[in-house]
């Protein structure tokens, strides 16, 4: 996620994050998380699910039909209802994570903002003339905003090989044919993109380098129980089984954490501490705006339409971590699809 870097940034002032979890917990101290931090994380994966919804929508249409400046007002939005959610609990204030939300729901404000300016003016005139397909070049900035969006969800955005997308758009799109006016209208939008955040990319990754060690990719969870016939999925290791029946376990984390829970709780196995923190956790859900969302124990803390993708929703719900297994085996059968798991 680009905001990892910056996390790490501040990651002096976020610290207190996994002093404040259990400790009580079976999960070893250096992986515990509090429990604000499933509510706060929302923000910053919101600019993955940003890019996925821009990257389906180019497949098809022209950039300036996405609705950046509604980007926007959901990522605010969500941040102030999370926000709500962690004083009315009164959980942990973890000021440095607020710090690092401002920092990046600021820059993507600006960024949306441009590109809603650029698009509406310079790109739609360019789109008028042409014929009405779409260019090489725009499906070059399609594919390339996809592979971006399935890197990011598992490593950090400045990791990206921006430059090698730069060239490879010279490199494969032909210089000459229809609708020229389109072609190089899209090539100095996509270059100046690529550049820019090449450069920028740079900068974060020698600065965090530098500073902080790598952020750990697993997250140690305490199942209830492991059936005798319960397989390993990928990425899942057993660490050590607790006297009292109990196993802790090392999930893979972000984007692959909700594929491992998931495939876990279809064999039985309920998870009941995550990172430390056995209350509640932050899921997302994608469901038609007349399908019911329901889970025992659940509410819904904040509902967003998927703006490019009529009657589609995104629904946040809020609950008990001991439920979470349940949740996700039966998923599928209300015709629900889970989203993503915030954020252990």
């Amino acid at each position: 996620m680009r905001s990892r870097a910056l996390c790490l940034l501040l990651a002096g002032a976020i610290a207190c994050g996994a002093a404040c979890a259990s400790e009580a917990s079976a999960v070893a101290p250096e992986q515990r998380r509090s429990v604000e931090q499933t509510f706060l994380t929302y923000p910053e994966w919101f600019l993955v699910h940003s890019p996925a919804e821009y990257a389906r929508h180019t497949r098809a249409h022209p950039a300036h039909g996405f609705p950046c400046l509604g980007h926007v007002r959901q990522i605010w939005s969500s941040y102030a209802s999370v926000t709500r959610e962690q004083v009315r609990a009164d959980y942990p204030g973890n000021l440095g994570y607020h710090v690092m939300i401002g920092v990046i729901a600021g820059s993507t404000t600006a960024e949306y903002g441009l590109r809603w300016a650029y698009e509406n003016t310079v790109g739609r005139i360019s789109a008028a003339s042409a014929s009405g397909r779409l260019s090489a070049e725009d499906r070059y900035g399609a594919e390339v905003a996809q592979d971006y969006v399935d890197f990011i969800r598992k490593e950090p955005w400045y990791l990206y090989d921006f430059s090698g997308k730069l060239g490879g758009l010279w490199k494969t799109t032909p210089a000459w044919g229809p609708d020229m006016l389109r072609k190089w209208e899209r090539r100095y939008a996509l270059s100046t993109e690529y550049l820019v955040k090449a450069a920028y990319g740079k900068l974060i990754k020698l600065a965090t380098a530098a500073a902080y060690d790598p952020a750990l990719m697993t997250t140690q969870v305490v199942a209830a129980r492991l059936p005798a016939s319960w397989t390993a999925p990928e990425g899942v290791k057993l660490v050590r089984r607790l006297a009292d029946g109990r196993a802790v376990l090392d999930l893979p984390r972000y984007y692959a954490f909700r594929i491992a829970a998931t495939s876990l709780a279809a064999q039985g196995v309920a998870l009941v501490d995550i990172a430390g923190n056995d209350t509640v956790i932050l899921v997302t859900v994608l469901n038609h705006e007349r399908t019911t969302v329901a889970a025992p124990g659940s509410r819904v803390l904040f509902s967003q339409a998927i703006l490019t993708e009529a009657g589609r929703r995104r629904t946040a719900l809020v609950l008990p971590v001991a439920g979470l297994s349940s949740f996700l085996a039966g998923a599928a059968a209300q015709g629900i699809e889970v989203e993503h798991v915030y954020d252990y």
